[in-house]
């Protein structure tokens, strides 16, 4: 695989390389911010229903009288006396001039706006009987992104990164502006399935196309750089929804941007490893000189011609059989392996990930503190994760960031509810450690499939994933069971993710494979190694057997 001295050659980390990568990974600071939007323009203030029409509460004896009182003396969300109960209630509960029956709240809600003035919640009222479509649209939202990962994956892999990328930054920017003026509950629905999907596509190239053209010993920090501007969007989040506070105008400012990403995409330069891989020689050659112009390195790139990448990739030109498809996955043992463990991490990752961050008003304190105190903690756990990343390997990375994770959460669920302190430090310890697991997981998984099938490869891997943050909210039903019960779930399927990892190569300084024979020649390799090791242990074990019985 010659085509990281290629990229050594003509300039290595240069101009081009900083340049593309700084406008690739721009737009993953608003992808945070439309993951968890919702949090915010979803909110649910505190309400009660409004009085009939008819009613006068002047006579009646003020607003009082019509709601009846929760278990901790507030006034009920969901219910109304069917006529104004006035005096003092008896002791017994009963009231001293009125029946006590209650109703729901036929002529709406009214809420308390102090904190949200607007959210779909309080424009279409989905609360009390409704409150499940409020999760519903971020469950839609999910399966966009599902859907988006699996097709946009597979069109990457067929029309390259750069179109891909072009028309998913010009897809958010529509649906997203679309959503900020619809009509109807079932409209925005749609624009945010659309947004999801296009994003997921965002979030897959800008990895894929950042990777493909950096040397090997500098992928690591293209990951992180990539985690870090992604933990940065969540402070701007808390920060603008606080300044704006309208669902509206919030939807619209996180998504107008993205016609000026869509704008400077068409400058992006296609990867020249996925021209290589497509057969496309002469768009290889016409890339690489381009970069070698852009880098300063004019005469290195005057060099290249036809033959010499043809001498420098034969090997790659000769393996690679057209493009490979998602079957492939299944039908080779080699990413047959690679697709199941894979799968396992991105969905446990996920699932734990969004049990804990789609809940933020559960933590019973300010949801722009939590989403600060969120985003802050990335900060030292994914500088630590880079760290073992860059010294220690990605395995170590994925398992340890996996295992520490799952500990944390299932602690958190036999501490006493009461120890409120506590349990917030853990889960922002937990979240923190998915966070670095989702920093890993990307740029293992794009170092593990070859070019060929890299971006169906995480396409795959991101639909797994998504799977989980759908799955996610349903298992927060089980706590009716017992309180606990979700927070066991959440736990034990990252401690058991963490096992598959050891199942997985390891990648640090190791050159990327291009087509399938090189993941199978690494895994020959593997295995080779493991038996050299073997039949060191064996003298070893012999000469320690001999000294004994002396």
């Amino acid at each position: 695989m010659a085509f990281n001295d290629l990229l050594l050659q003509l300039g290595g980390v240069g101009r081009f390389q900083q340049i593309q990568v700084a406008l690739v990974v721009l737009p993953l600071f608003l992808l945070a911010s439309h993951n968890t939007l919702q949090n915010f323009t979803a909110a649910i203030p505190s309400h009660h229903c409004r009085p009939p029409a008819h009613s006068n509460l002047s006579e009646d004896g003020g607003l009082a009288a019509w709601l009846p009182q929760d278990r901790q003396g507030q006034p009920a969300s969901c219910l109304r006396f069917t006529s104004p109960q006035r005096g003092p209630p008896l002791p017994n509960g009963t009231e001293t001039n009125g029946t006590g029956a209650t109703e729901p709240c036929s002529d709406g809600w009214i809420y308390d706006n102090s904190t949200f003035p607007s959210t779909i919640v309080t424009e279409w009222d989905l609360v009390c009987s409704y409150r499940a479509l409020r999760q519903l649209a971020q469950s839609l939202y999910m399966v966009g992104v599902l859907l988006g990962a699996m097709i946009f994956g597979y069109l990457a892999d067929r029309l390259g990164r750069r179109k891909v990328l072009i028309l998913n930054y010009l897809q958010t920017a529509v649906s997203g502006t679309c959503a900020a003026f619809a009509p109807n509950f079932p409209a925005y629905c749609a624009f945010r399935l659309l947004s999801g999907m296009s994003l997921a596509g965002i979030a897959l190239n800008c990895v894929t196309l950042n990777v493909e053209w950096m040397p090997i010993h500098t992928r690591a920090y293209v990951g992180t750089l990539i985690g870090y501007v992604y933990s940065l969007g969540q402070f701007f989040l808390a920060g603008v929804a606080y300044a704006v506070p309208h669902w509206r105008h919030l939807q619209l400012l996180v998504s107008m941007p993205f016609f000026a990403f869509f704008i400077y995409s068409w400058f992006f330069i296609e990867s020249a490893r996925w021209y290589s891989s497509s057969g496309r020689l002469d768009l290889t050659l016409r890339a690489l000189q381009r970069v070698a112009w852009i880098n300063g390195k004019r005469e290195e790139g005057a060099k290249l011609s036809m033959e010499v990448l043809r001498a420098s990739l034969q090997k790659e030109l000769t393996m690679a059989k057209g493009q490979a498809s998602a079957l492939e996955l299944l039908r080779c043992p080699a990413l047959r392996r690679l697709f199941l463990c894979l799968s396992m991490l991105w969905f446990a990752t996920s699932f734990a990930y969004y049990g804990l961050v789609m809940d933020l008003q559960g933590f019973g304190v300010s949801i722009y503190l939590i989403q600060v105190i969120f985003g802050a903690v990335d900060l030292p756990a994914k500088l630590v994760c880079f760290l073992v990343i860059n010294n220690m390997g990605r395995r170590p990375a994925q398992m340890v960031s996996l295992l520490l994770a799952g500990i944390c959460i299932l602690i958190n669920g036999v501490i006493p509810r009461d120890q409120s302190i506590v349990r917030t430090s853990l889960a922002v310890l937990g979240k923190g450690c998915l966070a670095s697991s989702f920093n890993c997981i990307f740029l293992y998984t794009g170092e593990l499939y070859p070019t060929m099938i890299r971006q169906t490869g995480l396409g795959m891997g991101s639909t797994l994933a998504r799977v989980g943050s759908i799955v996610s909210p349903l298992v927060s039903m089980t706590a009716e069971i017992y309180p606990s019960v979700p927070l066991f779930i959440y736990g034990a399927v990252p401690v058991a993710a963490s096992c598959v990892v050891a199942l997985l190569p390891e990648t640090l300084d190791q050159p990327l494979p291009d087509t399938v024979q090189d993941v199978e020649d690494r895994r020959g390799k593997r295995r080779q190694q493991q038996r050299e090791q073997q039949k060191q242990m064996v003298p070893l074990q012999v000469s320690t057997q001999e000294k004994n019985g002396l």
